[in-house]
């Protein structure tokens, strides 16, 4: 069917240029310009960013009153965006404005398609500049078959847009109700006790980890606060990290490790695989599951209050400010209770495997699947 669409298809090949305005983002303007939308200020002023990030602010005055597509010129490089209303773009921003028929979503699906391929000078700021844009060709094929893949390739991104919204109401549901089950009012919590963690348990850390002892290649991963909970980028020795972990503290399987500095409290479960941890940037607390449960702490991380030392370039959490923050204790069975309810949201919201970002990165390879079969002319 999806071939049978475009077989025979006679197409014809435009530059950019031929069949749009190419138009350069402005200067901010300054004598009408407003941080939040009003009734006199309701004109988007748009810049490079992704999605509701683009969004600088708000003026009284378009600049682009027709429908058009916008890219990103910097930063987010040939981000392409659909754009039905009338709005203002300034720098960083480039507007493609039809000037020959077209359909403007065909062109906006096709532009999406190439959105990875620009190749920028690597001196230099890179950037995309208007006649980079007007040399690249793009297939017309008649309007009646640009309508007819708009149609098809339009059902794969609304419904992304479905998810996506339902993705953002459920992680809103999910902060809700761990807010109201570990948060200061603890309205969900059944004879909680409150106690600070010091009293729950020891703060651990690994050893200290010295530069020349890690490699960029190795057989132990070694993470630093700048690549916790992401792909590490240093390693030890399998010598060393079995002599450290036989020597000095070492997280079992399950305890929560925390961020002690960067983005504070940012928490992640250890797996239990083979990997070092950098000393006094990634700490855990050392607890006895009788009392309280490594899960229920970390659910209550994500929402703790932490007290943070001022002073210097970094801000840090010490050991001392950790000890004395103070946490909801219920029974085990109450503790349970909650992490069961959390669980599930987490896996809704947060699951690659299972949840709503599994299903919404499947519809959008689907949506590239398809794409490239309707858009590919021979």
């Amino acid at each position: 069917m999806i071939t049978e669409l475009i077989k025979n298809t006679k197409v014809e090949w435009k530059t950019l240029g031929e069949v749009f305005e190419i138009s350069a983002g402005g200067d901010v303007p300054k004598d009408a310009f407003s941080e939040i939308e009003t009734t006199k200020y309701n004109i988007p002023i748009l810049s490079n960013g992704i999605d509701e990030k683009s969004l600088y602010g708000w003026t009284n005055k378009a600049k682009i009153e027709k429908p058009s597509l916008t890219i990103s010129a910097r930063g987010t490089i040939g981000w392409t965006s659909y754009r039905d209303k009338p709005f203002f773009p300034i720098v960083r921003l480039l507007a493609l404005t039809p000037k020959i028929e077209i359909h403007l979503k065909y062109a906006y699906h096709f532009m999406k398609s190439i959105e990875n391929d620009y190749k920028v000078p690597i001196a230099g700021i890179p950037q995309l500049t208007k006649p980079m844009i007007g040399n690249i060709k793009i297939p017309i094929p008649p309007l009646k078959i640009q309508q007819e893949i708009v149609a098809i390739l339009d059902k794969f991104t609304e419904l992304t847009a479905e998810l996506t919204a339902e993705l953002t109401a459920r992680q809103k549901q999910y902060e809700y109700y761990r807010e109201e089950l570990l948060g200061v009012s603890s309205k969900g919590l059944v004879d909680v006790e409150w106690k600070t963690l010091g009293e729950v348990g020891e703060v651990r850390m690994c050893k200290r980890i010295l530069k020349h002892q890690t490699t960029d290649k190795g057989d132990i991963p070694f993470y630093k606060i700048g690549t916790f909970g992401k792909e590490p980028n240093a390693y030890i020795s399998k010598e060393l990290f079995q002599e450290y972990k036989s020597k000095y503290n070492y997280p079992k399987l399950g305890e929560i490790l925390i961020s002690a500095s960067g983005t504070i409290g940012r928490s992640v479960i250890f797996d239990g695989r083979d990997a070092y941890f950098q000393d006094s940037n990634i700490v855990w607390i050392e607890n006895d599951e009788k009392q309280v449960l490594n899960k229920f702490l970390f659910y209550f991380y994500q929402i703790a209050k932490w007290e943070v030392a001022d002073g210097g370039t970094i801000q840090r959490l010490y050991n001392d400010n950790l000890k004395k923050t103070k946490i909801p204790v219920p029974p085990l069975s109450e503790q349970e209770r909650i992490v069961g309810i959390l669980d599930k949201f987490d896996i809704l919201v947060n699951s690659i495997s299972e949840g709503l970002p599994k299903e919404i990165e499947l519809r959008k390879k689907q949506y590239e699947y398809y794409r490239e079969k309707l858009l590919t002319f021979v």
